[in-house]
């Protein structure tokens, strides 16, 4: 029978490291490296949740493995000593894994190289060792003044974006306009709670983090994600044109936030399509951010004044100033059936913020102190 060899970390294991195994086994009798914890410290820079020989333990112990080992090297190719001593037909990584580094070893080495899609088991949710990290990290709301966080929008009119930082009480959809990535970004940094840094100061980090130090490209995730996330209560941040707010208030009284839990919740749609790009078609003018910024400071001025007639005005001329400028933020053919709603985030798909707290289908929010 044909031989086959998979190596990897497989910290925090779950269901989708199970189905990826099975289907390598099919390949051949089944060998598996687990990477040493300097391995893991290296690659994710971050101490691996659980340490290598509780890892291999685990391995160990699934069915269609025929034998689980420590790798012996260091580094991203940890297994290359053991891959060359083995000598397998068939070395499997999933597309995560996949580098041209170990495609070019294995062509010297003639051994077969596959790539397997992510595919869970049937009936199982896509799991991935970097959502589970993230389980206890909050989300993100936006309630208004989304895409004013982008240079090329507030170059146009300057404005404030209004986030709400949430608990996780929910289990909330991955690609729903709420902040995912950054999220995961954060859970590849810090596990699954946050450091011990002022909010602030971890929302920085977490920026520079994502989106790398050189911020000359256009795809920048903007600093509200990060913000959103990691700054407690209800955060307002003035954008002039940078990436980083020129000023950031907060409203942290638990008579605020009560009252807010109150009057918004959140809608679900479905979740956001791969390949979205809310771009599409974009007509942004001075005019229509400078709606966008009004309608923001509207949402704010309701929340000062725990109204909540305005609040649900300010959430339907947000979505009308967005709709405008971007109307590929808005699915062809979605029907809402709420008086005020509005896209948490760059729309598409995902949650809808709604003022109608009563309707059956809405998730309500807990925001985090």
């Amino acid at each position: 029978m044909k031989t086959a060899f998979v190596s990897g970390c497989f910290d925090l294991l779950h269901s989708g490291h199970v189905a990826f195994l099975r289907t390598a086994a099919e390949h051949g009798t089944l060998h598996v490296g687990v990477a040493r914890d300097a391995t893991v410290a290296q690659l994710k820079g971050r101490a691996p949740q659980n340490p290598e020989h509780e890892r291999l333990f685990m391995v160990r112990n699934i069915g269609c493995v025929a034998r689980a080992f420590i790798s012996s090297g260091v580094g991203m190719l940890d297994f290359e000593a053991d891959l060359r001593a083995l000598k397998p037909d068939v070395f499997i990584v999933n597309h995560d894994g996949n580098t041209p580094e170990k495609a070019a070893l294995c062509a010297e080495l003639g051994t077969q190289y596959i790539v397997l899609p992510r595919v869970p088991a049937p009936g199982l949710p896509e799991r991935n060792s970097t959502s589970l990290r993230a389980q206890h990290l909050p989300w993100r709301v936006e309630l208004a003044g989304a895409w004013l966080d982008q240079p090329f929008i507030s170059t146009l009119h300057p404005g404030s974006v209004i986030c709400l930082s949430i608990e996780p009480t929910h289990d909330f959809m991955l690609r729903s306009g709420m902040a995912g990535s950054t999220r995961n970004r954060l859970a590849e940094l810090f596990g699954n709670a946050l450091p011990n840094l002022s909010p602030e100061q971890l929302a920085k980090l977490t920026f520079r983090y994502e989106n790398g130090i050189d911020l000359a490209r256009r795809d920048i995730s903007g600093a509200q994600d990060a913000i959103g996330l990691c700054v407690p209560g209800i955060t307002r941040q003035h954008y002039t044109g940078g990436y980083w707010p020129e000023q950031i208030e907060r409203i942290t009284d638990e008579d605020t936030l009560a009252w807010l839990e109150q009057h918004v919740a959140l809608y679900p749609t479905f979740e956001r399509p791969q390949g979205y790009d809310p771009t599409a078609g974009m007509q942004p003018t001075a005019e229509r951010a400078a709606a966008l910024a009004q309608a923001a400071d509207m949402a704010w001025q309701a929340i000062l004044a725990k109204d909540a007639a305005l609040l649900g005005e300010s959430l339907n001329a947000n979505r009308l100033a967005q709709q405008a400028m971007l109307p590929a933020m808005f699915p062809l053919g979605l029907q809402v059936d709420l008086p005020a709603w509005k896209f948490t985030g760059a729309g598409g798909g995902g949650y809808l913020v709604t003022t109608d707290t009563r309707h059956t289908n809405i998730i309500p929010i807990k925001i985090r102190r």
